[in-house]
């Protein structure tokens, strides 16, 4: 057997394939997250003129679904560079980052 032949067998081992799971499961957490904080943001409406905390509450909701996504995005670079994930995986958080800084641009004026 080559060097290369060997590096193909491990490749598909049960050790590497529960790696991955765990590695998804991770990321869906922090997705789950982001998306919650994100989902938040979204839903925030002004209950009248006199409710003068929308914004700060949207921006707030925005901000953390934000940083949990910039988090996301880091630990799917890891998991990407140690060639655990695909690189797919990126399109979840990005998605939920720029829906984050849409609403924290577009957040309700009361």
């Amino acid at each position: 057997m080559t060097e290369q032949d060997t590096k193909r067998s491990t490749r598909g081992t049960p050790a590497r394939g529960a790696a991955t799971a765990l590695c998804a499961l991770v990321l869906l957490v922090l997705h789950a997250v982001g998306g919650f904080f994100v989902l938040n943001a979204l839903l925030t409406e002004s209950e009248g003129s006199w409710d003068s905390t929308v914004t700060s509450t949207v921006r707030l909701m925005a901000g953390l679904g934000l940083a949990t996504g910039l988090l996301a995005v880091a630990v799917t670079a890891t998991f990407v560079a140690s060639e655990l994930l695909r690189r797919w995986w990126y399109a979840i958080p990005v998605a939920l980052i720029l829906t984050a800084i849409a609403r924290m641009v577009f957040a309700p004026v009361p």
